[in-house]
């Protein structure tokens, strides 16, 4: 058949296939549910602020000059939990600890044990030097109220030191620190660490990763039963007389394919709508400057391209599996032997995917962003908490873009095979036989 002939067969399946998706109940009711939660995922960090003003931020301190720390924890307490100690029934904002280095502090931020971890130093002109690592576990306002905090602290130190005013009083230095560095190498990472912004690439990260799980699972489904449902209808007959099992394959691959990238347009748009309304609704509820407005400056163009790029390949290698599997089924009640199989691997990189949204970078998660069937998640999650080298999305690309190849060439000849199982139970020396014969 020639190329046209190829391209027209593999138009007409796509556009059926299309039609038949978009125009379908399960697409309007699976776009309003998919909808709904993302908006709910995007205006989680709002509903954590609200949790957040009747919890306790647990804050480490440690400091190089002895009794300096124990000095500042009784500062701070006093200071910053003055309702709590009067007794107006109001719940103390933060709990301070003493921790024996500044190293074990910073490993306890990133296993998740404290909020932040506060080391003091001295400077060379006497004044203190604050530095507050964190991992997105301290809410912007709360790094404020400790800025404040240690400016009580300097003021104290200075005055206890200084009883007659010898030398002027220094400001103390306030920084805040991203500690997602390499566990226990007792480093931090980049300076001027913003809490907020961390918190929104996160939940930037989650939308992606939940949208992503959820089509290419969704509908990876769709394809296997409508493949089942072609043959057990005996239209996969007729089908394949009248076009190849390749032009079927691809055809289908590419109008559910686009049905998919449909929805998925549909869904972002409220999603990214409540991220911009949620500083608004934050203000509303929590009072100017609360530190609720999600930024998207995490939502760049090429985020969102990346997103496409491993959409559109995934969903191209996941289709194609679910495609081959459908083939060597006969009933669609049947189905369920196969769903449950294929979504294991989906299921294996979506927890990854998950622990990478932290900012972890273990070498079980950045191997996990190399293979194809847990790329689309994971390096999603680490390309939106921004720990990606670009020769490791060149890698994870060009893996991706070599598999999926090789998973369409499989699907067409199991395809091929599985018009010929009727009956049959796709026992591994049936089926290995059917597609060496082609």
């Amino acid at each position: 058949m020639s190329g046209q002939g190829t391209l027209r067969n593999v138009g007409l399946v796509a556009r059926r296939e299309y039609r038949e998706r978009t125009h379908s109940r399960a697409f309007v009711f699976s776009t309003v549910l998919l909808a709904g939660l993302a908006v709910v995922v995007a205006l989680i960090p709002l509903g954590v602020r609200l949790a957040d003003k009747a919890t306790i931020s647990r804050v480490a301190v440690t400091s190089t000059e002895p009794g300096l720390a124990q000095q500042a924890v009784g500062t701070m307490d006093s200071f910053l939990n003055a309702q709590a100690a009067a007794g107006s029934g109001a719940s103390p904002t933060f709990s301070f600890v003493v921790f024996p280095s500044e190293a074990v502090a910073t490993q306890a931020v990133r296993d998740g044990v404290i909020a932040a971890a506060m080391h003091i130093a001295r400077g060379a002109g006497g004044g203190l030097a604050f530095t507050v690592f964190n991992i997105g576990g301290l809410a912007a306002d709360r790094a404020q109220l400790l800025q404040v905090g240690s400016f009580a602290v300097g003021i104290l130190d200075w005055t206890k030191a200084n009883p007659g005013a010898t030398r002027p009083f220094v400001t103390p230095t306030f920084t805040v620190v991203d500690a997602s560095g390499a566990a226990g190498d007792g480093t931090a990472g980049t300076p001027a660490f913003d809490a907020a912004d961390y918190a929104s690439r996160r939940v930037v990260g989650i939308v992606f990763v939940v949208l992503s799980f959820l089509t290419l699972v969704f509908y990876g489904l769709w394809v296997a039963s409508g493949v089942v449902a072609e043959k057990s209808n005996r239209v996969m007959e007729l089908l394949i007389s009248a076009a190849t099992a390749q032009q079927l394959v691809v055809g289908k691959i590419l109008g559910i394919g686009l049905a998919g990238l449909a929805q998925v347009v549909l869904v972002l748009m409220p999603a990214i709508a409540a991220l911009l309304l949620s500083g608004r609704i934050g203000d509303a509820l929590l009072g100017p400057d609360s530190g609720t407005g999600a930024s998207l400056s995490a939502l760049s163009p090429g985020l969102l391209a990346a997103f496409i790029v491993y959409f559109v390949l995934g969903f191209a290698l996941y289709a194609a599996l679910y495609a081959g599997a459908g083939s060597l089924l006969s009933r669609e009640e049947d189905l369920q032997t196969v769903a449950l199989p294929l979504s294991i691997p989906a299921v294996a990189g979506y927890f990854p995917a998950v622990l990478a949204l932290s900012g972890s970078t273990s070498w079980l998660i950045r191997v996990a962003s190399y293979v194809p069937l847990w790329s689309p998640f994971v390096m999603m999650s680490r390309l939106a908490v921004g720990h990606v080298e670009l020769w490791e999305l060149l890698l994870s690309v060009g893996l991706l873009v070599l598999t999926v190849p090789l998973a369409t060439w499989l699907a067409i000849r199991v395809y091929r095979a599985g018009v010929v199982m009727y009956g049959q139970p796709p026992s591994p020396r049936t089926f290995w036989r059917a597609v060496r014969g082609g």
